[in-house]
């Protein structure tokens, strides 16, 4: 983590920037020699319920030494032991709170939260259970409709009672979107907006350096009273996500809105009745909005029901949570409240028998049980009514059986041992508030996960999407079974300390580059230019562990000097040969013809050449400016030496340019630059000044092409990229031993020791230079 503070640097007057000392060094845990345990190393995980399948959602996550049961749903297929999850899996006699550090619970469907009262009242867990606020409230009212259809209608035992369920929710903690709660010092959980229904969230969860996120049931699709998920870009080791329409692409929302107004109207018009199962709230207020709007443009009698109470319920809910709704919906709730239905009346169940048509919206929404299922018994008969299905249906409910015959008229099992005719007409239109194919791929993308678990879907769905996510994002994907554990291998971190002497040497080498040039213009230098955009750049230094010393990052010499060994300095040098002195031209010639772009210049040979030259495709890497103004001074100093002082002067400020008229020589950091009697030209520098070496070639170029039109520089490849060579010397001014006698050359030397493989990589920046011109 770095944190910026200003201080006063001890090697200049200006205000710079320090950093706190320490950062993260990672490395893949198969290549490291580290004494943690293997649960610090991998993330484990075992789905007790939607492990290929949809319903009974419940995944349990190991990782960094914590246990996190994600959902605690049941299953609405099935009425015997098989609608909750198998906690055996987990421990048949250890207490719970021993297992379990916490449960997430992501939304308030019962598919996600139904079976949470018998698990931590029932099976026995203490421990905190977190979901948002939206979702608190509503859990405890479907948990308890869904206690009574269970209990007193269908007489089932095992069952929780009123009582579990109020002290289920007492060990609740609501959690508010992108709130970072935490159990215990280490486990941090967060919350984020998942769309699907009021409250929904997905959760991101770390502990140490893993992290996963479980993202429940979501939609990357905004619609009439919700928005679409958002989610930051969080990289976690694993991503946990819903497939319940991982093969699906939908087609355009507003030609479903039309099929579905027009099916509704061509039923009603024909005298027959329509039944479309929702669930409370959620796609029940979407589409209500959507009729409502329609009815009142049509202006139509026939009458709209909903299920009795849906009404008060919705707009309670809605006004208590208005900040988790749309845009739409916050600006015009004040003024209006949309969920005010005029169209829209009330149910009450002896209206099911009345005559003429209507349209009903009936809870729950996949005919497994209360209203709607009802009504579906007395309306299936009739060739003139419609079942209208918007969402999905779990494998075992009459809505998955309908859709499964609904191409032919079939006689169908509601309930155990009674069976009716259906002859009314099916129709399904998907308005799931769940992410398509798209939406999940889009979700991938925007995490950038380094794993992927699938669930919440159909097996032979999750295949095809898992092949696709492989094949696009080369990321590993999983798609377990229920009860199946699968073991992730995730990468370590080590806490790596940085020296102070490295980062203050760093970033005091850099800061001049990284400063806008306006910044050194309002300091009253005239026509300076400074480098340009400059990319980041890593830190470079000696990783030392010694001991159970934690770990250090050093540059060279104080490493070398811990280390008791000698530093090597990679240092670069270049050399070419001036003209003889009777085709020199004067420093003021030079400058009055770099203006002339069609002036030209007698050649050997008779010919002439251009000192406009056009060098980007001869000299790649280097774009020259022979347009730029020399430098004006009043000095009668002609000589190369004086020349390259002045125009380094300039175009290197801020950087101090110090002239060492005695030897004939140039230093600009650990750049040496010495022009021998003005017959050779010869420039050093050490690596870590390679940015600034790069701007000094150029203007040296630059000088020497206007001093000696004859030099032909540009095509000079053997200058564009010098050999790098070792070093022990640390002092640039001292020259190499190495001598060269062409017209251009490098010189490389090698003293001291040096290891069995050496790698070094130099480059004069030419992704840098060509970005700039000078």
């Amino acid at each position: 983590q770095l944190s910026e503070e200003t201080s006063k640097c001890p090697l200049e007057e200006k205000p710079r920037t320090e950093i706190n000392y320490s950062c993260y060094y990672y490395r893949n845990q198969c290549e490291m020699a580290t004494q943690s345990s293997s649960s610090t190393s991998s993330i484990r995980v075992v789905p007790l319920g939607a492990g290929q399948d949809v319903g009974r959602s419940c995944v349990v996550v190991s990782l960094g030494g914590r246990t996190v049961m994600f959902d605690c749903g049941m299953h609405m297929g099935y009425q015997d032991e098989r609608r909750f999850p198998d906690f055996t899996h987990l421990a048949k006699a250890t207490p719970m709170d021993q297992v379990i550090d916490a449960v997430i619970i992501t939304h308030f469907h019962l598919d996600h939260c139904g079976a949470l009262p018998y698990f931590t009242e029932m099976v026995g867990f203490s421990g905190p259970v977190f979901m948002t606020h939206p979702t608190k409230a509503i859990c405890p009212i479907l948990l308890e409709d869904y206690r009574k259809i269970s209990v007193e209608r269908r007489g089932l035992t095992d069952f929780y009672t009123s009582k579990n369920i109020q002290d289920c929710m007492d060990k609740v903690r609501a959690v508010h979107l992108h709130e970072t709660v935490y159990v215990g010092d280490d486990m941090e959980v967060k919350a984020y907006y998942a769309g699907h229904v009021l409250g929904a969230a997905m959760f991101y969860v770390r502990v140490g350096e893993e992290s996963v996120v479980y993202t429940g049931d979501y939609n990357m699709t905004p619609d009439r009273h919700l928005g679409a998920a958002s989610i930051d870009k969080l990289r976690p080791d694993l991503l946990i996500t819903e497939t319940t329409y991982g093969t699906t692409i939908r087609d355009s929302k507003r030609q479903r809105e039309r099929d579905l107004l027009k099916r509704i109207h061509e039923c009603v018009k024909g005298g027959g009745k329509v039944l479309i199962p929702v669930f409370a709230l959620g796609r029940a207020q979407e589409l209500c909005i959507l009729v409502e709007s329609y009815w009142q443009r049509m202006n139509l009698k026939v009458p709209v029901y909903f299920s009795q109470g849906l009404t008060q319920k919705a707009n309670f809910y809605y006004r208590l949570f208005i900040g988790w709704t749309n845009q739409k919906i916050k600006q015009t709730f004040a003024e209006r409240n949309m969920f005010d239905f005029k169209h829209i009346k009330p149910f009450e169940r002896s209206m099911a028998d009345k005559p003429g048509p209507m349209v009903l919206f009936a809870t729950p929404g996949m005919l497994h049980a209360g209203l709607s299922l009802d009504v579906f018994k007395k309306w299936a008969g009739d060739e003139r009514n419609m079942v209208i299905i918007p969402g999905y249906c779990v494998v075992g409910t009459v809505g998955n059986k309908l859709l499964a015959g609904r191409r032919q008229q079939t006689r169908i099992e509601v309930e155990k041992g009674q069976s009716i005719d259906v002859k009314c007409k099916i129709r399904y239109l998907s308005f799931s508030a769940h992410a398509d194919a798209k939406g999940i791929l889009q979700l991938v993308r925007q995490l950038e996960p380094r794993n992927i678990m699938l669930v919440h879907g159909e097996k032979s769905k999750m295949q095809t999407l898992k092949q696709k996510i492989m094949s696009e994002f080369r990321i590993p994907c999983y798609d377990p079974p229920n009860g199946t554990s699968i073991e992730i291998r995730t990468r370590q971190s080590v806490l790596v300390h940085l020296s102070k002497s490295l980062l203050e040497q760093q970033f005091y080498r850099n800061t001049p580059f990284d400063t806008p040039a306006h910044e050194y213009r309002a300091a009253g230098q005239p026509g300076t230019q400074i480098f340009g955009q400059q990319h980041a750049q890593p830190v470079s230094g000696v990783l030392v562990m010694r001991g159970d010393e934690p770990p250090r990052v050093l540059n060279a010499d104080d490493a070398a000097e811990e280390l008791g060994v000698c530093a090597h300095q990679v240092r670069v040098e270049v050399s070419f040969d001036l003209p003889c002195a009777q085709g020199r031209v004067s420093s003021s010639e030079a400058m009055d013809t770099s203006h002339a772009s069609t002036s030209s210049t007698s050649q050997p040979g008779g010919g002439s050449a251009s000192s406009n030259v056009e060098d980007d495709d001869l000299f790649p890497g280097f774009h020259f400016d022979l347009d730029r103004p020399a430098y004006t001074t009043t000095s009668t100093d002609t000589s190369l030496l004086h020349t390259l002082s002045v125009e380094l002067t300039q175009w290197m400020f801020p950087v101090p340019v110090h002239v060492d008229e005695e030897q004939n020589q140039i230093h600009i950091r650990s750049i040496c630059l010495e022009v021998e009697e003005d017959v050779r030209l010869k420039m050093g520098w050490n690596h870590e000044d390679q940015l600034a070496a790069d701007q000094c070639l150029s203007v040296v170029r630059d000088v020497c092409i206007r001093r000696y039109p004859e030099l032909d520089l540009l095509h000079d490849q053997d200058v564009l990229y010098p050999e790098a060579h070792l070093d022990t010397c640390s002092d640039p001014s001292i020259a190499s031993s190495s001598a060269s006698s062409s017209s251009s050359s490098t010189t490389s030397t090698t003293t001291g020791i040096l290891p069995d493989r050496l790698e070094t990589e130099t480059s004069t920046g030419s992704e840098h230079s060509g970005k700039r011109k000078r």
